[in-house]
């Protein structure tokens, strides 16, 4: 299998982010991106892009979310059969945040928080959209709290700015072999594009 161009499909702006940062590191070149409705949007057009991978090499990238799933089950229950070779299904435990927050001297600096806040295990966090919001609570910085906390009562889990400034973060800062030594699911995730450029 050669893999050299591919197809990306993800909930959001950050996750793509994460997986064009992922891919770009292989020297994987994005032809097109799919990215419309968030988890529900790609859950119904899995078994779509599981058929269409018999043309082409697509890589899918969602969130497990509930720590009562495991990625096999999520998958299995959103292929219901064979998955193709040429779809590379990634599931993030338990969202792409974890990731982002496995890069601890990063994620730290950027946020202008002491390390230790940050825990060892990100992919054990719960809720890891919540935890980074808790983070950026301590920040010295102003003006990414107003980018990334959302104003009280507005019902809402996050401010306006939150993905596009941690995209940001994922493109020019984060270090994606440093995060892969915290983040099981991550380093998976490398293993398995490692192998298939094999």
């Amino acid at each position: 299998m050669i893999l050299d161009n591919i197809i990306l499909a993800v909930e959001d702006e950050l996750s793509e982010a994460i997986a064009t940062k992922i891919l770009n590191s292989f020297a994987i070149k994005i032809t097109d991106t799919i990215r419309e409705g968030g988890n529900a949007y790609l859950r119904e057009k899995a078994l779509e892009l599981n058929r269409a991978a018999n043309g082409m090499d697509i890589f899918l990238l969602t969130d497990l979310d509930s720590p009562k799933n495991c990625p096999p089950r999520l998958i299995r229950s959103w292929i219901k059969g064979p998955l193709h070779p040429r779809l590379i299904f990634r599931v993030a435990v338990m969202e792409v945040e974890s990731w982002v927050i496995a890069d601890r001297i990063g994620i730290a600096n950027f946020l202008s928080i002491p390390i230790h806040r940050i825990p060892r295990a990100t992919d054990e966090i719960l809720n890891p959209k919540e935890f980074l919001v808790s983070l950026a609570r301590m920040s010295k910085k102003r003006k990414l709290r107003n980018e990334l906390i959302p104003q009280q009562g507005s019902g809402i889990p996050f401010s306006y700015g939150y993905n596009t400034r941690l995209s940001s973060f994922v493109r020019d800062h984060w270090d994606l072999e440093r995060a892969a030594t915290v983040s099981p699911s991550l380093k998976r995730t490398l293993e398995r594009l490692r192998l298939l450029r094999e």
